[in-house]
């Protein structure tokens, strides 16, 4: 019976395989950067398969360097969205208490936890955005009292447009609500 009371949908968040996976080809990419400048500033091949004495240190070497420690920072940061699992959370829709209830992790501090809750009665539409091209966008939002908007789709790879009208189509059923289309 609670199943017919309470609907959680899970979203994924940082930890998909597109963030694993860049995350490690930049980290790799930006070692062999800061490698091959750090070779040519001490003139040993610290990499086996390039000729450091090809490389003059500056400008190149140097400018090696800078990409290499950049990128390095950005697959670090890469890396921590995946170990703290920044957007991940759920929407739980519960009838038995009366509350929509959206919970998602952010970065660490005082607002790690991002957890809004609303009344059921104060639920008025649910809105389906559908933006085709180059980069679709087919979002979900919850219509809330006061013009408010919240979306609760996952962000990442977008849904096929059959799964975003059956989500949609089968929350507006069990909340009772209305359903548009922008």
């Amino acid at each position: 019976m609670s199943e017919e009371l309470i609907r959680r949908y899970s979203i994924t968040g940082s930890r998909r395989f597109s963030n694993y996976w860049w995350s490690s080809v930049i980290f790799l990419g930006a070692s062999g950067f800061l490698l091959t400048g750090l070779s040519s500033y001490l003139n040993v091949n610290l990499l086996p398969f390039i000729h450091a004495e090809n490389i003059i240190f500056f400008p190149q070497g140097l400018v090696m360097c800078f990409y290499g420690i950049l990128g390095l920072i950005f697959s670090v940061y890469l890396g921590l969205t995946i170990f703290w699992s920044v957007g991940s959370g759920f929407n739980e829709f519960n009838k038995k208490d009366g509350l929509v209830r959206i919970f998602r992790w952010g970065f660490p501090g005082k607002n790690r936890r991002i957890d809004l809750s609303y009344a059921l009665t104060d639920v008025e539409a649910i809105r389906v955005e559908l933006q085709e091209g180059i980069n679709p966008r087919r979002t979900i939002y919850l219509c809330v009292k006061g013009n408010r908007e919240i979306p609760v789709t996952r962000i990442g790879q977008p849904m096929s447009l059959e799964e975003v009208e059956t989500q949609a189509a089968e929350l507006a059923k069990f909340l009772q609500i209305d359903l548009f289309l922008k």
